[in-house]
């Protein structure tokens, strides 16, 4: 998984990306302090791993983890240039998904580009960039798709049908997210060329100490906002997620606790981001290492085995399945077989949530 961090200048991205997977990203009081993009992997937090620890004893414990990528501030005319716009949002083309943060505190020792604090006006300047900018992909690709279709070139006329529906849906100012594209050869193309707005998006609201949970009107006008556009709201307070890195593990869960919170942030974005992208967990688990792999909803055993590794894919025989919650039922994995609750699952079997695996396969 690989999202970028995107937002205005001053919104609070590399103070965020900092506080989740303590990044050393430089976060100053002024427009474009982050030039290059930072880049941070962070372990998904998963209860489920110490769940099965219970019942499995192992060397080593793995999560699924998170590459963060911090990209600089984009400002108004950035599809033409400015602020070094062009070269960020090429950055943006390479993420699977978009963690858009959006400012919802009010600080007057905090610039703000535009001059006070609006989450739509903000998301709106964003969207628009972005949409111009995938705007002109699209027309340039068009017509070198054309020229290539004149010989009936399958591939190319198949490039120029979608482009010509993309080129409609943004001339009209609508995202490309917000089609669902059903043939996957369309689908494939659109990948392709990396589309920003294509890509899924989790607006991250940054607030105030005072408003943690996010009941304040900017984070509500955000929600709703969000609800019509098929995005999630997760707040955040950077800053408080910024002290919370900095302390050991007895003092973070008394400031936790104090604060009414449960967990730092890294928790919400997460499992907001796993939503975003469609996927859900599976485990391998033994006395070497249990383990959290990510995949696709609706993928087959076959396809997850391959996420392990491309040769489980290739060669794959079957798979012993059983679930978590199995485990706590009958305390081991041998009591499972023994009760006939180890499935055998072949090619066809779709992948649930929380399944544990063994794979076998030949090569």
């Amino acid at each position: 998984m690989e999202a970028g961090i995107v937002g205005l200048p001053n919104v609070g991205k590399s103070t965020l990306f900092n506080a989740l997977c303590a990044g050393g990203a430089e976060a100053n009081n002024y427009p474009f302090c982050t030039i290059e993009p930072n880049v941070g992997v962070v372990p998904v937090p998963d209860p489920n791993l110490a769940v099965l620890n219970q019942f499995i004893e192992t060397k080593k414990i793995t999560s699924s983890a998170l590459k963060l990528v911090d990209i600089a501030g984009l400002v108004k005319g950035a599809s033409e240039g400015q602020g070094l716009g062009n070269k960020f949002l090429s950055h943006i083309r390479e993420v699977d998904a978009i963690l858009e943060v959006v400012r919802c505190f009010e600080d007057e020792n905090v610039t703000h580009v535009d001059g006070g604090v609006d989450p739509l006006r903000d998301i709106s300047t964003i969207e628009t960039e972005l949409l111009l900018s995938d705007l002109q992909l699209v027309e340039n690709a068009y017509q070198r798709a054309v020229k290539q279709g004149r010989s009936g070139d399958k591939e190319a006329l198949l490039k120029v049908r979608v482009l010509e529906k993309c080129q409609a849906l943004l001339a009209e100012g609508k995202a490309l997210r917000t089609v669902h594209w059903d043939s996957p050869e369309d689908r494939g193309v659109i990948r392709g060329y990396g589309f920003i707005t294509a890509k899924p998006v989790l607006y991250i609201a940054n607030v105030d100490e005072e408003d943690l949970l996010g009941q304040g009107q900017s984070v509500q006008t955000l929600r709703t906002f969000a609800a019509e556009h098929d995005g999630g709201v997760v707040p955040v307070c950077a800053k408080i997620e910024s002290e919370l890195k900095e302390l050991d593990a007895a003092d973070q869960a008394e400031m936790l606790d104090s604060l009414g919170m449960t967990e730092p942030a890294l928790g919400a974005v997460a499992r907001g981001a796993y939503s975003l992208l469609g996927l859900q967990s599976f485990y391998t688990a033994g006395d070497k290492e249990i383990r959290a792999w990510p995949v696709k909803a609706g993928a087959t055993a076959p396809q997850a085995a391959g996420v392990i590794h491309s040769d489980f894919e290739r060669g794959f025989i079957r798979a012993e399945i059983y679930n978590v919650d199995d485990l706590v039922t009958y305390k081991s994995e041998a009591e499972i077989r023994a009760k006939g609750k180890l499935r055998v699952e072949g090619k066809e079997y779709i992948m649930q949530d929380r399944d544990v695996c063994h794979f076998l396969f030949n090569v």
